[in-house]
C-alpha cells in the first residue's frame, strides 16, 4: 500500500454535508482574498514604477513566502495546543488586513517588499490553524472536497478583488488608491470571522494512548512532503508569469482582469479537483497538476500572441484546482494526530522552497531571458512529477478525528 493510495472510504449511505465551520472559513477566505487580490496583480507594475526589476519581483514572492513559512513552522505547533487555534486564526487575519492598505504609502520598491512581508506574517500565523480546523471539522470521506470547497471560495474572492481593481483602474483611479481601498473588504472579513469562530470546534488535549500516534514525523510523512516542496521549488513565481504577459503585449490595466480570469478557473476547478482526490487518490491527482503546470511554463516560454499567452496562462488554474485540495487532503491523512503540526510543517517546507525559486528564476529571467527561465522550470517540474509518481512509502490509515468541543 502506498501513501498515495490512501483515500477515505465512507459508508454506503449518502455522504454528509460539508460542516458549517468549513463553509464559514471559506467565506472568510473569500473576502480576505478579495482584499489581497486587489493588490497582488498590481505589484509587478507598481514595483517596476518604483525602479524594481525582475530579480526584485522574484525576491518579492520569495521573501514573502519565506517569512510566512518560518512562522507556519511554529504556528502549526501552537495550533495543537488547547485554546490556541482560534486566537491564531483571528490574529493572523487581523495582521494582514491591517497592514495591507499601507502598501499604498510605499515610496520605494523595497518598502513594498517590507509591507508585503508583514502581510505574510499574518498568513503564517493563521494558515496551519485554519487548515487543521477544517480537517478536524470534516468527516474523512469529504476531506478532499472540504479543502476543494475552501480553495474554490478563496479563488472566487480573488476573482472579485481582481475585477474590482480593474474597474477602479479603468475609471482612472491610481494604483496607490486601489491598494488603499482594501480596508473595506478587510472589515467584512473580521465581522464574519468573529461569528464563525464562536461556533467552531476547539482543540482538546490529546488523551493518553498506549499506542504510538501517527504524527507529522518519520519517513511516511516527510517523503511526500519533501516531494511537494520540490514541486514548489521548480515553479516560476506567479509575479514573473504576470510580467511575462506584459512582455507578450498584455496592457497593465488588463492584467487584473486576466488575473481574475485565472481565479475563475481555479475556483471552478477546486471542488472537482477535491472530488477527484477523494475518489482516485492523491498521487495521480498531484502528478497531473504538476505536469499541467510544467506545460503552461513551457508554452509561455515560447513566442505567443497576446491572446494565446492569456489562454495558456488561464490553464494554470486547472493545475491549481488539482494540486491544492489533493496536497492538503494528503497532509491531513499523513498527520491525523497533531494535525496543526503537520500542516505547519507542510506549509513551512514548501514555503522555504519559494525563496530560492524566486531568486533563481528571477535571475534567469532578467539576465538570460524569459524563455530559459520558463522552459527550465518546465523541464525540472516534469522530472519531479515523474519522481513523485514512482515514490512509494507506507501509507497511514486515518483514525477517528481528535476530540473537539
Amino acid at each position: 500500500m502506498t501513501y498515495s493510495d490512501v483515500t477515505a472510504s465512507g459508508p454506503a449511505s449518502p455522504l454528509p454535508r460539508l460542516p458549517a465551520t468549513v463553509k464559514g472559513l471559506s467565506l472568510v477566505s473569500l473576502f480576505n482574498d478579495f482584499a489581497s487580490e486587489m493588490v497582488y496583480p498590481l505589484l509587478p507594475a507598481f514595483i517596476t514604477s518604483l525602479g524594481g526589476g525582475p530579480t526584485l519581483l522574484g525576491a518579492l514572492d520569495g521573501a514573502s513566502d519565506l517569512t510566512s513559512a518560518a512562522l507556519k513552522w511554529l504556528s502549526g505547533r501552537w495550533a495543537d495546543r488547547a485554546g490556541w487555534r482560534k486566537p491564531l486564526i483571528l490574529v493572523g487575519y487581523g495582521t494582514a488586513l491591517f497592514i495591507r492598505p499601507f502598501i499604498a504609502l510605499a515610496g520605494s520598491a523595497w518598502a513594498v517588499i517590507g509591507f508585503r512581508v508583514v502581510d505574510r506574517v499574518g498568513k503564517g500565523l493563521r494558515t496551519p490553524a485554519r487548515d487543521a480546523m477544517i480537517a478536524a471539522s470534516t468527516p474523512p470521506p469529504l476531506m478532499g472536497r472540504a479543502f476543494g470547497f475552501h480553495r474554490g471560495a478563496d479563488h472566487f474572492g480573488a476573482v472579485l478583488g481582481s475585477v474590482a481593481a480593474w474597474i477602479l483602474l479603468s475609471r482612472g483611479v491610481s494604483v496607490r488608491d486601489v491598494i488603499a481601498w482594501t480596508w473595506l473588504p478587510g472589515v467584512v472579513v473580521m465581522l464574519i470571522l468573529f461569528r464563525v469562530l464562536r461556533g467552531a470546534p476547539a482543540v482538546l488535549p490529546l488523551a493518553p494512548s498506549t499506542s504510538k500516534p501517527v504524527d507529522a514525523t518519520g519517513r511516511v510523512f516527510w517523503g511526500p512532503v519533501l516531494m511537494l516542496s520540490a514541486l514548489t521549488l521548480f515553479r516560476v513565481p506567479e509575479a514573473l508569469l504576470l510580467l511575462r504577459l506584459q512582455g507578450l503585449g498584455v496592457p497593465v490595466a488588463t492584467i487584473p482582469l486576466v488575473w481574475a480570469g485565472l481565479h475563475v478557473v481555479r475556483s471552478a476547478a477546486a471542488y472537482p479537483g477535491g472530488w477527484l482526490s477523494d475518489a482516485l487518490g492523491t498521487r495521480g491527482t498531484v502528478t497531473a497538476g504538476a505536469l499541467l503546470f510544467a506545460g503552461v511554463s513551457y508554452l509561455l516560454g515560447g513566442s505567443l500572441t497576446e491572446l494565446a499567452g492569456v489562454g495558456v496562462f488561464l490553464t494554470l488554474g486547472l493545475a491549481s484546482g488539482l494540486l491544492e485540495p489533493a496536497e492538503r487532503s494528503l497532509v491531513a491523512q499523513l498527520a491525523p494526530v497533531r494535525t496543526g503540526r503537520g500542516f505547519g510543517a507542510y506549509h513551512a517546507v514548501t514555503g522555504f522552497a519559494a525563496l530560492p525559486a524566486g531568486l533563481l528564476f528571477g535571475w534567469l529571467y532578467q539576465d538570460i531571458g524569459a524563455g530559459v527561465a520558463l522552459r527550465g522550470s518546465a523541464a525540472l517540474l516534469g522530472l519531479t512529477a515523474l519522481g513523485w509518481l514512482v515514490l512509494r512509502s507506507p501509507g497511514p490509515s486515518r483514525p477517528p478525528l481528535p476530540p473537539t468541543r
